[in-house]
């Protein structure tokens, strides 16, 4: 994985490569191995590599010369079926220098334009300047696994892989509308596709494609899910999907540097290990894996209808039952509240508190022997892990179902800043037009128009905050983790498959424990283990440290005490009887704390300004 940035003149004007190399060193974290740079009249790139194939001949920018024109890229992320690609492209009358997978999107590009993202499975985010045609092709995976984001300044287009560039590189302003404010308020960790926080940047959205040239930029969508009629049984249903992800999983586990899991103890996870542990034991060698906890948690934790058991003890059992050398990680509460600042330096703005700043800790201690990790997420989003799935009543209301207040938070921030009445209405749009949106069939049933604008609702927004999560966290540690049930085939395969295979017996996800359970995953009591969320600390300590820092915050004179209600911050310090879930069931009380502490950090980190 790596960092790219570029600029673009649509007025032919010479680029300015030091604006270029300036965004480029804010993001050296996502790309330490090495760095590159191009340079052409009006365009410049600059890249920061991670080395995880090929590594003494990947070096970026990469060009490459095809019947007499030349072309160069730069390029994040992993292509999962490059070998065939290299293949197909070879018989073309391509010439490969190198065994990356860069030279592979390079020549897929030269060879197919603007068509070739449709035939690339793996997750990127990626720039070709096509020097005939003066022109710059982005593209970006059909998840949204890796980031894209630009700015448009004047006659200038720059794109970065993280919206620190365009801040720390002085190419826009920290400037925050009520869009921004209102995404952060009832929203956050999740954004509004195409949109940012900071008022002047945009997203690539997943699946999207653009061409820059003296124009300007045309953005158009490669990839949407479709809904198509279903032909078959929940035993073919089954089969298809184990099928598709063992293959995933196997191809995902190409790596030339250190590779291992994250191992919850929960299904997805767990599924995920096994595969591999089997794949790997075919070639004779060995799985490592990784599973968190925090100090204390044993003695603190509480049983709940939705955590009804701790990780830690399948986590351990699974992996010695898999035979993967597994290690438990654990983070003292203190240092995950001391992570709560890095972590929104991060990912550019507050997001998830102690479920952001462990996995940033977390990250920092397996890179310490691994470069590459395989994780489990976009199952849920995907299978139906969600109540909102099969309750419809969840869907019939007028905002997300995973926000359980919309105004847990616009309440302790003064009105005439946050206009909370106003950003309610804007959001509840935003959320309807998504759901509304989702492909159904005529001859859908109920149950499975619900299960569709779940799985678009789902994708669009929970799963996007989750890789973005998983993305920033890793990559700040210069760790690439992929996901292998964000591969593209299996979504789009299961998306058709009726609600009542995918529910069947009431089961949640049933369709994939069913496709475990044909090979011989994984012992019953994870394959029906109900399901688990990442970890929190449940321990009073971490409580108490929040508190602390956010009541320090008070104390200063800037924006974010212009802009919150003392009173009720204060209140929500010291009255310890005051409950506050706002997000998931994992954000309450000890998380909303820390969540207005990151705020704070967030508006001293960028001078954060309010318009």
């Amino acid at each position: 994985m790596c960092s790219i940035c570029g600029l673009y003149n649509t007025n032919g004007g010479a680029a300015d490569g030091g604006a270029v190399l300036a965004m480029s060193r804010t993001m050296r974290h996502r790309g330490p191995d090495a760095d590159g740079f191009f340079e052409f009249e009006n365009v410049c790139f600059a890249h920061n590599r991670l080395a995880v194939i090929d590594i003494e001949n990947g070096k970026q920018p990469m060009s490459a010369v095809f019947e007499g024109r030349e072309y160069t890229i730069v390029y994040n992320g992993e292509i999962y079926n490059a070998p065939e690609l290299r293949r197909a492209l070879s018989a073309l009358g391509a010439h490969f220098n190198t065994d990356c997978d860069t030279e592979v999107v390079l020549w897929s590009y030269i060879m197919y334009k603007e068509h070739c993202s449709k035939l690339l499975n793996g997750i990127f985010a990626f720039a070709v300047f096509d020097k005939a045609k003066n022109r710059v092709y982005l593209s970006r995976d059909r998840l949204g696994v890796k980031p894209l984001y630009y700015v448009q300044k004047g006659e200038s287009l720059y794109f970065a892989s993280e919206t620190k560039a365009f801040i720390k590189g002085n190419i826009v302003a920290p400037k925050v509308d009520k869009r921004g404010i209102w995404q952060l308020l009832f929203l956050s960790p999740s954004t509004i596709p195409s949109s940012d926080v900071f008022r002047d940047i945009c997203e690539i959205q997943p699946g999207e494609n653009a061409i820059i040239d003296r124009n300007g930029m045309r953005k158009w969508r490669y990839w949407e899910l479709e809904a198509k009629e279903f032909k078959g049984s929940g035993e073919e249903a089954a089969e298809t999907v184990i099928d598709l992800l063992w293959d995933a999983v196997r191809r995902q586990l190409v790596s030339d540097v250190p590779l291992c899991t994250f191992l919850s103890g929960g299904l997805d996870s767990s599924v995920i290990t096994a595969i591999g542990a089997r794949i790997l034991a075919e070639r004779g060698e060995s799985l490592s894996s990784y599973s968190f906890e925090y100090e204390n948690n044993r003695q603190n934790f509480k049983n709940t209808l939705f955590q009804p058991a701790s990780d830690d003890e399948y986590a351990k059992e699974l992996a010695k039952e898999l035979g993967t050398d597994h290690r438990v990680l654990v983070a003292p509460n203190r240092t995950v509240a001391d992570c709560l600042y890095g972590a929104v330096e991060a990912r550019d703005y507050p997001g998830q508190a102690d479920i952001d700043s462990s996995l940033l800790y977390f990250c920092s201690l397996v890179k310490k022997n691994h470069t590459v990790a395989l994780s489990g997420e976009c199952s849920d989003e995907i299978f139906g892990g969600y109540p909102w799935f099969y309750r419809s009543e969840m869907l019939e209301r007028d905002f997300f179902p995973w926000v359980h207040d919309p105004f847990a938070r616009t309440r302790l921030f003064k009105e005439d800043a946050v206009n909370s009445k106003e950003g309610y209405e804007y959001m509840s749009k935003v959320y309807k037009k998504t759901v509304e949106s989702a492909p159904c069939l005529e001859e859908d049933e109920s149950e499975m128009i619900v299960a569709r604008r779940a799985t678009v609702l789902s994708t669009a927004f929970f799963m996007q905050h989750l890789l973005c999560r998983k993305d920033r966290m890793s990559m700040a540690c210069s760790l690439e983790v992929r996901v292998p049930f964000a591969d593209h085939r299996i979504i789009e395969y299961v998306y058709n498959v009726p609600w009542k295979i995918k529910f069947e017996n009431g089961v949640e996800k049933a369709l994939l424990r069913k496709g475990a359970a044909k090979r011989n995953l994984l012992p019953d009591k994870v394959l029906y283990r109900k399901k688990s969320p990442y970890p929190k600390t449940h321990s009073p300590e971490y409580e108490k440290a929040v508190k602390a820092l956010l009541s320090s915050c008070l104390k200063k004179d800037n924006l974010f005490t212009s802009i919150i209600d003392k009173k009720q911050v204060s209140a929500l310090i010291d009255d310890s009887s005051q409950s506050a879930t706002w997000f998931g069931q994992l954000m309450s009380r000890p998380q909303l704390i820390a969540w207005l502490y990151q705020f704070s950090c967030w508006c001293d980190i960028y001078n954060v300004e309010l318009v």
